[in-house]
């Protein structure tokens, strides 16, 4: 008997829990990843972690939303890298589920803004795992990322914008999103919120947003289990929205990871 096309995985996914990675060292192996997924050496890779405190800057980035001089920063033990991501600055720490998917968007998916929608409808979904109605504000891209409004914290509904185009109500960023997209294959990923250092946001303007506040599961005082139970969470959304077979290891490693890299072809020729 065939298998039945509506419940056959489109593509299949190795997701890898990584435990508390230092910034730099992940973005090399995104790096690493990323040039291996488009030369076709690797297949589709999700990688979950948190980081130690850091600020990374976007593309967009503007100096001045850094508010911490580098001595201040140094005495609250947060690096700062920059980053080829889309976005302004943001911050990573402990208590932040963060995802960094290396997916080919081929053939089935090469768009970027649903893209985008799919990494914040998992953490939409990861949210309301937690009992917290949590959405997206339309029209700006200013705003892209997850919020959930404070003052009803189990439902989410698309705010009132006001005449200068600024959504009106007490919202606050759950989850973070930038990605960076070559030859339709994607790094960087999402930050999303769960027992995360709020205070910490208080060394930048979050993302260029200096009217909105940041908040987590704990400060909304919802459930949160550890990272791990997080990303496990994760993976079922993943799966569904993307219509993969998503496995997880969370006793991997980066040399776990390296290893399903397949060295480059040689293509030499040699003239005899």
């Amino acid at each position: 008997m065939s298998e039945n096309r509506a419940t056959t995985p489109r593509r299949t996914i190795a997701a890898h829990w990584l435990g508390r990675v230092a910034y730099d060292e992940a973005h090399a192996l995104q790096e690493e990843l990323l040039a291996a997924r488009i030369e076709g050496r690797v297949g589709d890779t999700l990688l979950f972690l948190e980081h130690p405190p850091v600020l990374t800057l976007g593309r967009g980035a503007k100096p001045h939303h850094v508010l911490l001089s580098a001595e201040e920063r140094e005495a609250e033990g947060m690096a700062l890298h920059e980053t080829g991501r889309g976005g302004d600055v943001t911050y990573h720490g402990p208590g932040q589920l963060v995802a960094y998917p290396i997916f080919d968007l081929n053939p089935d998916r090469p768009d970027i803004r649903r893209y985008v929608r799919d990494l914040a409808e998992v953490m939409i979904r990861l949210a309301a795992d937690a009992g917290v109605g949590a959405g997206v504000i339309p029209g700006s891209s200013k705003y892209v990322g997850v919020w959930v409004d404070r003052a009803r914290r189990g439902r989410w509904e698309d705010p009132v914008v006001d005449a200068e185009g600024e959504p009106v109500g007490d919202l606050a960023k759950l989850g973070a999103i930038g990605v960076r997209v070559s030859r339709w294959c994607t790094m960087h990923g999402f930050a999303f919120n769960v027992h995360t250092n709020l205070a910490h946001f208080g060394a930048i303007v979050p993302c260029g947003i200096a009217t909105k506040s940041v908040t987590s599961l704990e400060a909304l005082a919802a459930p949160h289990p550890d990272l791990v139970e997080v990303a496990s969470r994760a993976v079922a959304h993943f799966a569904d929205l993307f219509g993969a077979a998503v496995t997880l290891n969370v006793a991997s490693s980066m040399a776990t990871v390296r290893a399903t890299i397949a060295p480059p072809t040689d293509r030499t020729e040699v003239t005899p």
